[in-house]
């Protein structure tokens, strides 16, 4: 059986960047998507990594993510802009959004971008810490194909939505907060699946409309519950408007499941970027949130808990440790890892060992 392995990030991107050009993706691209992978992995988010670098090799092999699609915009406003993803990589396309609402925030204090003729994206959060990064407030969304029940229905609505955002904070770390709209992200359940372990029973309804623990039913039998009942419902909708509707992207059933669906054809995923010029309307924003979370800091602990978190504390802390240490793969990353390498006929061996 597959175990885990530890790989430096910068042999990890390595990886990943290669694996793209050997599927025909230009070298910026196939470095843009590598960094957004590998990033992803030092937060230690791993269902969004390098384990479903696979996916896209297929899906660039059979043609529905275009090797040399161009991101472009097709409408554009001082303070908006509608891209048209030309079904590339979903990475490449974010990243072209996102730096796009940054620059147009700087110029109106604010912006917001959607993209139509995408496709999945990795974590969101990475496109709201671009922004972030840059001094911004960022927000990064994308809807999907329904996995997701409402409150009361036996099938799926809506699709698992991420929403994420990040906020400077002055000496600490971005606020970065990355979630589904779903009470856990599909991604988990086929981690659990592969790893043959049952799941809490709220992360599925089953066709009766009750919980269910068993990862298997899923999607087939099976649909995601939505994140506390009516509320992940109404952020899902908020996502869909601002990501599908206003963007003039496919919405709900009218896109295509990446993993799932005929790797030959676009998916028509949408998305939508937001970034804020906080220094238009505030310089001390950075100090502010940055003594907001002092506070969270100090606040009274309950029995046992030795510290409190705020969103994105642990993803930024691991991303310390991984840069400086490696990052420890799961047994499930390394066999998907060693899929993606069969794909595009390098070793992957090499890449491990080169640390």
């Amino acid at each position: 059986m597959t175990s885990g392995r530890t790989i430096t990030v910068p042999s990890l991107r390595a990886f990943c960047s290669d694996a793209f050009e050997r599927a025909g993706l230009s070298p910026a691209d196939a470095q843009t998507g590598a960094e957004v992978l590998s990033t992803t992995d030092a937060w230690g988010v791993f269902t969004h990594g390098s384990k479903v670098l696979r996916g896209y090799l297929r899906r660039l092999a059979a043609g529905g993510l275009k090797a040399r699609g161009r991101p472009r915009v097709t409408s554009e406003g001082p303070a908006w802009g509608l891209v048209d993803g030309d079904s590339s990589l979903g990475m490449v396309t974010s990243v072209f959004a996102m730096k796009l609402a940054i620059s147009k925030a700087r110029d109106s204090g604010m912006a917001y971008v959607g993209v139509r003729n995408s496709c999945h994206f990795g974590a969101a959060g990475y496109y709201a810490a671009l922004a972030a990064g840059e001094g911004l407030i960022g927000l990064s969304m994308a809807n999907d194909i329904p996995s997701v029940a409402a409150p009361g229905s036996r099938s799926a609505v809506t699709g698992s939505n991420p929403l994420a955002y990040a906020v400077p904070a002055g000496r600490h770390r971005p606020l970065m907060l990355d979630m589904s709209i779903a009470t856990v992200a599909g991604g988990k359940v086929y981690a659990a699946r592969e790893r043959g372990e049952r799941i809490p029973a709220t992360w599925l309804i089953g066709p009766d409309g009750l919980p269910t623990d068993d990862p298997s039913s899923f999607p087939g039998h099976s649909v995601l519950a939505p994140a506390a009942a009516h509320k992940g419902f109404g952020l899902a909708l908020l996502i869909e408007s601002l990501a599908g509707c206003l963007s003039g992207a496919a919405t709900t059933w009218q896109i295509s499941s990446w993993m799932g669906d005929d790797p030959s054809r676009p998916t028509f995923h949408g998305a939508a970027f937001l970034a804020i010029d906080a220094a238009t309307i505030s310089h001390d924003l950075p100090y502010r949130v940055e003594q907001l979370i002092d506070e969270v800091h100090a606040a009274p602990r309950a029995v046992g808990v030795d510290r409190l978190y705020v969103p994105g504390e642990l993803e930024w802390e691991r991303f310390t440790a991984s840069t400086a240490e490696g990052v420890r793969l799961p047994a499930d990353v390394v066999a998907s890892l060693q899929d993606a390498a069969a794909l595009s006929d390098l070793d992957l061996r090499r890449y491990l060992e080169s640390d």
